[in-house]
């Protein structure tokens, strides 16, 4: 009977502990999603110090250890100022993730026979693709001798699956002039693309990487943070990266998406803006709904 008992016992730890190492694992699949974001506008590859230099570009970006980092000011063999080169591409080789490129402008090549000569968006990760888009928003051209608003590509999209949960990644650079008529347009046509791609894949997260090119109590940014909320409030300037004065680079995260932190990394060198970091968890939802 002794030895029944004994056996008896032994059976049942060994339950026990098989439903103990089973129950962090199931909590795993059902718990938040930790994911690191990021944004950074790279400006074509160049630094603070006018000089061209893509493994400094490329370490700078590296050295956010991000999951997942939204591009501004991107060459696609633009020409000169950045060797002519597939910035896009490169960096995305060099880290070892996957690249999404969107273009603002794609122009015939310079010579016959060469590749068009592209800039815009990009999106680094380091999960698949699942989908990508390229959506337009209104634009005045800096390529027209007398541009007028009008849409045009740029706003870029990528769908990913992160540990099962979908997430709907943007990535956009508003325009630059002090007037704010044209941000003010893009903005609607941001929330109204967002809106659109979110009711289209019910239960997906979404985040909004980009340089905003105004701060945040802009007034033509009050209607976007009615949609998303600002990661990064609290934390440091952006620009100009030498002795940055103002924050008009953002991370902002939509619905079922908990900020747990964010900061600006102290680079001042491989751009002329420094890059913003967030961490975030994806929560979870069956229903498709937070």
């Amino acid at each position: 009977m002794a030895s029944g008992a004994r056996v008896l016992a032994q059976l049942m730890l060994v339950g026990a502990m098989l439903t103990v190492a089973a129950a962090p694992a199931s909590a795993g699949r059902q718990g938040p999603v930790p994911l690191r974001v990021a944004t950074y506008n790279i400006h074509a590859g160049t630094g603070s110090d006018g000089v061209f230099d893509l493994d400094r570009q490329a370490a700078a970006l590296r050295a956010l250890d991000a999951d997942v980092i939204g591009l501004q000011e991107v060459d696609v063999h633009w020409g000169s100022r950045s060797q002519g080169l597939d910035v896009a591409g490169e960096l995305a080789r060099r880290l070892g993730m996957r690249v999404s490129f969107a273009p603002i402008y794609s122009l015939d090549p310079a010579e016959a026979g060469g590749p068009r000569r592209e800039y815009g968006v990009a999106v680094l990760s380091r999960f698949p693709v699942r989908a990508a888009a390229n959506h337009e928003i209104t634009r005045l051209s800096t390529q027209d001798e007398n541009p007028v608003p009008a849409p045009a590509p740029g706003f870029g999209e990528v769908t990913l699956r992160v540990r099962g949960v979908p997430v709907q990644v943007f990535v956009t650079h508003l325009d630059h002039r002090s007037d704010p008529a044209v941000r003010t347009a893009q903005v609607a046509d941001t929330r109204r693309i967002m809106a659109r791609e979110r009711a289209a894949l019910p239960g997906a997260r979404q985040v909004l990487l980009g340089d905003f090119n105004a701060e945040p109590p802009a007034p033509e940014l009050r209607p976007l943070w009615a949609d998303v909320r600002d990661a990064g409030t609290g934390t440091g300037c952006t620009y100009p990266a030498a002795a940055p004065v103002k924050r008009i680079d953002y991370v902002a995260v939509g619905g079922g998406v908990r900020v747990r932190g964010a900061f600006v990394p102290e680079e001042a060198a491989a751009s002329d803006h420094r890059p913003v970091v967030a961490d975030v968890s994806l929560l979870r939802s069956s229903s498709g709904r937070d």
